[in-house]
């Protein structure tokens, strides 16, 4: 995102640290003790434990001994530590009281956490499992208020003693914060800034962190005869159940499903919790386009389906139209009972597309959509660091349909109004030989017939009318269908002049392409990478801007792409000069493939990360393709 327009204070605020939007928890805020500070993406650093240490007696009496020596003292007590209820692991103590906060984990065996097998025994079941114990375990760790940094008497005062868990949003994702292995061994990770004064260890107030308080938290929030058993089954049900939804999807012949109910609209820009019921219009489903489905748990659940194809969602400002694509949009992740989207689901192909003026482009082929530049710029195998609105909104599309997009998100206020249309008047001014822009609705119908479905919010251009299955009308957020209205008046004006402009010819196959090289250059050269914030990551030199991902949920996501980029990196290099060359999509399906197998482990070789969330294949795809340094060619 670019800092034109909002003030250089605003600007230097995202760049080096701004919370952002969304606070804690958050769509933008910083999550827990995971900042781009703390502690950043690996590059393949070790953090293998030392092995049993001794007792919790042991590690207090180590922590006490140590009281007033210099800080570095702290690695002495790195590794694995038994307590009665779980085995404390430093993974690594920070060198400086003033550094990324020191990694920690505790392992709890399944006897002793007592998690009934039907809680982790599917893979939907036992993330949701996991999303729990992170909340609850977050929780019980900030009701003690211990996740409050201390700071008191300047540079010579106390300092640190924060203990911080990488806290969810709205979403439940596949994370790092707690993982459940096979046997049901709960391990839960977290940060502690190890307390110091001035850059002297405080052991007494560390013993009492780690040897007092963090057993009750554990206790608390890790142990299921200590939890909310009822809570926690409906938290599990809930996401099982809308999985399940969105797994029925395509034999319905839909791409997404919004249950009757549901509370859409949310609490402000700056908050993902749900509008309060009592301001928010529930929705409610057309009989036209009422569906039905069965669930595990809630059982049969009715709402309005999105039919394959291409869907309109028309209406006046501020009636909700822009409210059901970002519902439709979100619909991709899992939810938290009450959120009030818990029965919204999408495909987890569909991929919103915008226009993103000055964004990096590399060699894709854009041809579909532009053609016949000016000065014979070849099209086929697109490149520029500054792509204007038409020619990046094309290449979204281009490279969301290269990895697998079955769907298209698309909203009029944020595309490029010459590529969605050109009507008969601006035809006429400029002539078609001179207008190297095929628009959208020339080409949406040739993408439907090869099974990639759009839907579009459209409230300035009736033209497209004509190329829809469905039109959605949303009047004071209240949908309608008007499909046949819609038809009728499309019929009575006539088809839109621009279906002319190349409607009739077949999309044909996406080019695949090959990442060559991403600088620097070789697998075992280190490059500094910083998450900054849910759409900005520091990549060496560069400031790689991902504000554009309307799908990225929050920053733990961004942490695991930034490592992901690392990871692929390596293999990219890895691949110069072999007879074997990858695909962006084959390496994808390499990175998803060792996700499902290792989990997000996969991502840091050697370090238990716990500030990770599982992104989605797009997302990794679209920052590799906003890297500037990356060199690619077509397949």
């Amino acid at each position: 995102m670019s800092g034109r327009g909002r003030g250089r204070g605003r600007f230097y605020k995202e760049l080096y640290g701004g919370r952002g939007r969304g606070g804690r928890g958050g769509r933008g805020g910083d999550q827990g003790g995971y900042t781009d500070e703390d502690p950043g993406p690996s590059n393949g650093a070790g953090g293998a434990a030392k092995g049993v240490q001794g007792s919790v007696q042991d590690l207090q009496r180590a922590l006490r001994e140590r009281e007033g020596r210099p800080y570095p003292a702290y690695h002495d007590v790195e590794g694995a530590w038994s307590f009665p209820e779980f085995l404390f692991v430093l993974d690594r103590a920070q060198s400086d009281p003033y550094a990324a906060p020191s990694r920690c984990r505790v392992q709890v065996a399944a006897e002793m956490a007592g998690l009934p097998a039907a809680l982790w025994g599917t893979r939907v079941r036992r993330i949701a499992t996991c999303d729990f114990l992170t909340r609850a375990f977050g929780a019980a760790i900030a009701s003690a208020g211990a996740d409050a940094r201390a700071q008191a008497g300047g540079w010579h005062g106390e300092k640190g003693g924060e203990m911080t868990v990488d806290m969810p949003g709205q979403h439940v994702l596949e994370r790092t914060s707690v993982v459940i292995n096979d046997q049901g061994t709960v391990e839960a990770r977290f940060t502690v800034a190890l307390p110091a004064r001035g850059r002297s260890i405080l052991g007494q107030w560390a013993a009492q962190i780690l040897c007092q308080n963090l057993p009750r938290y554990v206790h608390a929030g890790l142990l299921h005869a200590s939890l909310d058993a009822h809570a926690l089954a409906a938290h599990v049900a809930c996401v099982q159940d809308t999985q399940a939804l969105r797994d029925a999807l395509p034999g319905l012949g839909l791409i997404a499903f919004v249950g009757d109910g549901a509370i859409l609209p949310r609490r402000s820009g700056a908050s993902d919790a749900p509008m309060p019921a009592k301001e928010a219009v529930p929705f409610a489903s057309p009989e036209s386009l009422a569906v039905k489905v069965e669930l595990p748990n809630a059982g049969r659940v009715r709402g309005m389906g999105v039919r394959a194809g291409v869907t309109l969602i028309v209406g006046g400002g501020f009636h909700g139209k822009s409210t059901l694509l970002d519902a439709l949009q979100a619909g991709v992740y899992n939810k938290v009972l009450g959120d009030g989207r818990e029965r919204v689901a999408t495909i987890a192909s569909a991929v919103k597309v915008r226009a993103e003026d000055g964004r990096r482009v590399e060699a894709c082929d854009i041809s579909p959509f532009i053609s016949n530049l000016p000065m014979g710029r070849n099209t086929h195998a697109f490149r520029t660091d500054d792509a204007s609105g038409s020619t990046s909104q094309a290449a979204g599309i281009q490279e969301a349909l290269e990895l697998g997009a079955a769907a298209l998100l698309l909203d009029e206020d944020t595309c490029a109004t010459n590529f969605m249309i050109r009507d008969a008047r601006m035809q006429a001014l400029v002539a078609k030989d001179k207008e190297p822009i095929t628009p959208f609705i020339a080409r949406i119908r040739a993408l439907a017939a090869q099974c990639t479905s759009a839907v579009i919010v459209m409230g300035g251009s009736g033209d497209y009318f004509g190329v829809a299955d469905t039109v959605v009308c949303m009047d004071s957020f209240r949908a309608r269908d008007v499909t046949a209205e819609a038809h009728a008046i499309d019929a009575r004006f006539g088809p839109s002049p621009a279906l002319d402009d190349g409607g009739g010819a077949p999309y044909g196959a996406v080019r695949q392409r090959v990442p060559v090289s991403i600088l620097p250059g070789g697998p075992n050269e280190r490059v500094k990478v910083h998450v900054r914030q849910v759409g900005l990551i520091t990549y060496g030199e560069q400031q790689l801007d991902l504000s554009a991902l309307a799908q990225l949920a929050e920053v733990s996501q961004t942490r695991a792409i930034a490592e992901a980029l690392l990871l692929l990196r390596q293999w990219i290099s890895g691949c110069n000069g072999s007879a074997q060359r990858w695909t962006l999509a084959q390496l994808l399906d390499r990175l998803d493939g060792a996700m499902d197998e290792q989990g997000l482990d996969a991502l840091t070789p050697g370090v238990k990360h716990g500030g990770l969330a599982r992104p989605r294949r797009f997302d990794i795809g679209a920052a590799l393709n906003r890297l500037r340094s990356l060199h690619m060619e077509q397949s």
